[in-house]
């Protein structure tokens, strides 16, 4: 039964996307919604830009492991990226009225940077999008009992959200957005009272967290690598995350500057809010049946070796049928939700970015076709990776966005906050940044006593200003195409 309820909310929801669907005439459609979201979708889009396999399985296991410091990347530095990156783009990049953060690299340095920036987000995309993939297969193992495989599972999860994907874009992928979002909400906290009244109520598992030393934030120890390394995740996902295209067009799909501007700060505030009720919902498995911490066959193996699982098997076998179904439909909903925006920014990314620069003859209708084709491309590569990867969940999220903030971060930061910015430092900042970062972790891995793209982040900033000053002071200033922005914008938005 709980198999057929899963797959009746997928024809739902699928119903829902190719609906929306028929709205996309153009690119523009396609990539950012026509920019004509309100407030209440853009805050349900920006929530779901993180929550979703990570924020379920990933963070709750990683807290029933670590505690409060093992999640300092998500939610909080995550939460923190949505509200910068709403600050940022809002005020500074969606008046320019462009489709993509490459189109930004591009008008304010050169073709080089803008391929070299999408690159570096496309790769970084791998390990997020896997992550979402590979959630999908362990649900639909876990609701089959084991009759579908995980791999069966994410080749089938794929080509679900695949489906409305590729022919309904971002408007499709909002839409649903704010259905699943409600969903989400409801189902987790209907899960959450179920839970509590096995444990006794909320505040018992609070305290245990407390005694076990789950709740604390900081790092107990004064060895300044380990201070290092905490401080490493937590800017990898604040900072790494703030270049990134899913980022960049749920915040600029909204009708205005105002509505991208406060749906990014509403949308992060109830994301960094509601990520605790898995948490709570996970740790609360350690309590409800304590015999099973010593029992190698439940979730005393689980919790050590394969954590993720902890949370949906507690809902498996421990809440009633209408329970489990609520509770993987809105997990369902969450991964659906994350996935397609996250499958579809790199895909439009590269399109806009790289493919379009060999064909700019190329009409509008011609290039929603290749958009099309480049996210069907993009799905096949993520799907071999999650297939063939051994990461976890959290592992892979952890680790996408390295790439990024040791890349990509300092170009864009730079180039709008910097007049003085050049090509020249933007290119030495992405190769020396990059290279760094590499290096780092083949030669020295994890004995490294600066995490290697916090190392990375460093280089490429001194890079940037030493390539933009140098030129300077050799030759002359040269011109900084910041004013093509300013002129840019003015065409755009002549009021």
């Amino acid at each position: 039964m709980l198999i057929w309820f899963v797959v009746a909310y997928l024809l739902v929801s699928i119903g829902i996307g190719l609906i929306a669907a028929i709205n996309v005439h153009n690119t523009k459609d396609y990539a950012v919604a026509g920019r004509h979201l309100p407030l209440p979708v853009v805050m349900a889009t920006v929530f779901a830009t993180w929550f979703g396999a990570e924020a379920v399985f990933g963070v709750s296991a990683t807290f029933v492991r670590e505690g409060l410091t093992g999640v300092a990347a998500d939610p909080f530095g995550s939460s923190m990226c949505l509200i910068l990156a709403g600050i940022f783009f809002s005020s500074r990049l969606y008046k320019l009225n462009i489709l993509t953060l490459g189109d930004f690299y591009r008008m304010r340095y050169n073709r080089s940077v803008e391929v070299l920036t999408t690159i570096a987000m496309v790769i970084s995309y791998m390990g997020w999008v896997a992550a979402q993939i590979k959630a999908l297969g362990l649900i639909f193992n876990l609701i089959s009992h084991g009759a579908i495989s995980e791999q069966t599972g994410m080749i089938v999860g794929t080509a679900i959200v695949l489906t409305y994907t590729t022919l309904g874009g971002m408007l499709s992928v909002a839409i649903l957005d704010f259905v699943q979002m409600i969903v989400v909400i409801g189902g987790l906290l209907y899960i959450a009272s179920i839970v509590s009244d096995q444990t006794g109520g909320i505040a018992p598992v609070i305290e245990h967290a407390r005694h076990a030393g789950k709740l604390h934030f900081f790092p107990q120890s004064t060895n300044w690598s380990v201070w290092l390394t905490f401080l490493g995740g937590w800017l990898t996902m604040m900072l790494g995350s703030i270049p990134q295209q899913d980022v960049f067009q749920r915040i600029t799909s909204a009708k205005t500057a105002r509505i991208a501007l406060w749906g990014s700060i509403f949308g992060a505030s109830i994301y960094f809010c509601f990520t605790f009720v898995p948490m709570f919902i996970a740790y609360a498995a350690t309590l409800i049946d304590p015999a099973t911490l010593i029992d190698p066959a439940t979730f005393g193996t689980l919790v050590n070796t394969d954590s993720q699982r902890v949370l949906p098997t507690l809902v498996l076998t421990h809440t009633p049928l209408l329970a489990q179904a609520i509770f993987f439909g809105a997990v369902l909903s969450a991964i659906m939700s994350c996935s397609s925006a996250t499958l579809l920014a790199p895909s439009v990314t590269f399109a806009e970015n790289v493919v379009k620069g060999f064909m700019p003859q190329m009409n509008d209708h011609a290039f929603l076709r290749v958009m099309r084709l480049c996210l069907i491309g993009f799905a096949g590569m993520v799907l071999l990776y999650a297939l063939n990867s051994e990461l976890s969940i959290f592992g892979m999220v952890e680790s996408a966005y390295k790439v990024t903030l040791a890349g990509a971060f300092i170009p864009l930061l730079f180039g709008a906050f910097w007049k003085r910015a050049t090509s020249q430092g933007a290119m030495a900042a992405i190769i020396f940044g990059i290279a760094s970062w590499v290096l780092i972790e083949i030669l020295v891995g994890e004995d490294s006593l600066v995490p290697a793209q916090l190392a990375g982040l460093v280089i490429s900033a001194a890079a940037m200003v030493i390539g933009s000053l140098l030129p300077q002071k050799i030759g002359g200033t040269p011109h900084s195409p910041s004013g093509y922005l300013h002129e840019h914008a003015a065409r755009s938005h002549p009021h």
